[in-house]
């Protein structure tokens, strides 16, 4: 019990050490975070923006910094959740912002922007002919899944444990689970309030396991309209899929007769082509968001035509899919700024900046004596820390091992040193960054890795 309770007593100091020195630097945040609660429910709009004891409130961002309400300045590792490739402020992107806001904003007709960047898309992605615009990822899949069930004429969708798809009741399943999962293909939903029919319309299988997924979808087969899975899952832990297992996702789903559909929301900035160029796998469906719209609310799903008629609103019982800001001017000419600049060299030159910073996160929890493992690809990045085993992380089970208590500690210890990025430990990388940059945030991490260690050493004598 003595040795319990010393355990207990090092993360509780450690804890309330950074803790105490956040408050200390972020005043002004908590007096923002008090007047929030009042109107908005726990203070918070957005789930994945509140982490305790309160959120820094930022008050302006330029390039790869962002500054406080308190005139603290952080290095950006999050970016939006990868969507501001560009950083903030970008000035060709303000450009275009300020000449196509001065037009108006939504004029409830089309216009030639969303033609533009349609067409732009299509050039990048070899298995895109057309496309749909959205608002959000979120309203994307839906639309994919809605194409996917009028083509095929079936109703199930089989999704991978841990993946995140966005706010939609049928992407809403095994997102996080917990670590007792039930059994493959059952999902749980994530929280209450969901269609008590989800239970029999989404399956769940297990990525990076082609064995157990194909047997899934050949068993389904009669029912299954379509397979969505993320190249890369960013929620989970950042944890690519492996050639393997994508390619053999393709022909498994081919054989099924079953639609498969490339979540590229976070991933369309691996390659020009997305991650399914990386990969060389080309899917039936593919779902945008984020870097499409320049830093505007966007979403996009596209696929072949045979596959996009189904919304062709010429045609007798076409699918009537509408949105008020579908198409909003600023977003398409953002959206279609932002990947002008965002050219093959950059791409491998942010994909290379992503590779120096996972190595030297990895370094310096090695350093440290801190376990941890860095896990991602290209630009995208997770520091799992607290994970103990040799084993590599591959899927959401494998991830959920991962000691999560130490990731509130590692998260505000950033903070403290000037690096923003996201309370489960994803990073990415912009363009406005640089190795200074990246390397700044190293010896960042170097200084909480020295500082966390102890409390897992703690944890595990």
């Amino acid at each position: 019990m003595t040795v319990t309770a010393s355990h207990d007593q090092t993360a509780s100091a450690a804890g309330a050490a950074v803790e105490a020195a956040y408050r200390a630097r972020t005043p002004h945040s908590r007096a923002l975070h008090e007047r929030a609660v009042r109107s908005l429910p726990g203070g918070s709009t957005r789930a994945g923006t509140f982490y305790l004891p309160y959120p820094a409130y930022m008050a302006r961002g330029a390039g790869c910094r962002l500054t406080d309400a308190d005139d603290n300045e952080y290095v950006d590792c999050l970016n939006n959740y990868t969507s501001l490739i560009h950083g903030h402020a970008h000035p060709q992107l303000l450009a275009t912002l300020a000449e196509h806001a001065a037009r108006g904003t939504a004029h409830g007709a089309p216009v030639e922007a969303e033609i533009a960047l349609a067409e732009a898309i299509v050039r990048r992605v070899a298995a895109v002919e057309q496309l749909r615009f959205t608002n959000s990822g979120t309203e994307a899949v839906m639309g994919a899944i809605r194409a996917a069930r009028a083509a095929t004429g079936r109703s199930k969708v089989l999704k991978m444990e841990g993946a995140y798809h966005g706010s939609y009741d049928a992407a809403e399943v095994s997102v996080d689970p917990g670590p007792n999962p039930p059994s493959w293909p059952t999902g749980r939903p994530d929280g209450v309030g969901l269609s008590p029919g989800l239970g029999g319309e989404v399956l769940v299988a297990p990525f990076n396991d082609l064995a157990t997924t194909a047997a899934l979808i050949d068993r389904h087969r009669a029912d299954l309209a379509a397979v969505i899975v993320e190249p890369v899952m960013a929620a989970a832990g950042v944890i690519p899929g492996s050639r393997e297992f994508l390619s053999g996702l393709r022909a498994a789903t081919t054989a099924a007769g079953v639609l498969l559909i490339f979540d590229e929301v976070v991933t369309f900035r691996l390659a020009a082509g997305g991650a399914q160029q990386h990969y060389g796998v080309t899917p039936d469906l593919t779902t945008f968001g984020k870097i499409i719209g320049g830093g505007l609310p966007i979403g996009a799903f596209g696929g072949s035509a045979a596959v996009m008629r189904t919304f062709d609103v010429r045609r007798p019982g076409a699918v009537s899919l509408s949105g008020t800001f579908n198409g909003h001017l600023a977003a398409m000419a953002m959206g279609l700024a932002a990947l002008e600049l965002l050219t093959a060299s950059e791409i491998a030159r942010i994909n290379a900046l992503g590779d120096r910073l996972r190595d030297g996160l990895q370094r310096s929890a090695d350093d440290a004596g801190l376990p941890a493992l860095i896990t991602g690809m290209g630009s995208l990045g997770h520091i799992h820390a607290g994970h103990q085993s040799s084993l590599p992380i591959t899927s959401y089970r494998t991830a959920i091992g991962t000691s999560r208590a130490l990731a509130p500690l590692v998260h505000l210890g950033l903070l403290n040193h000037g690096v923003f990025a996201a309370p489960r430990g994803m990073f990415s990388v912009s363009t406005a960054m640089t190795e200074s940059d990246v390397d700044a945030v190293v010896a960042a991490f170097a200084e909480v890795a020295q500082l966390v260690a102890p409390v897992m050493e703690a944890q595990a004598s």
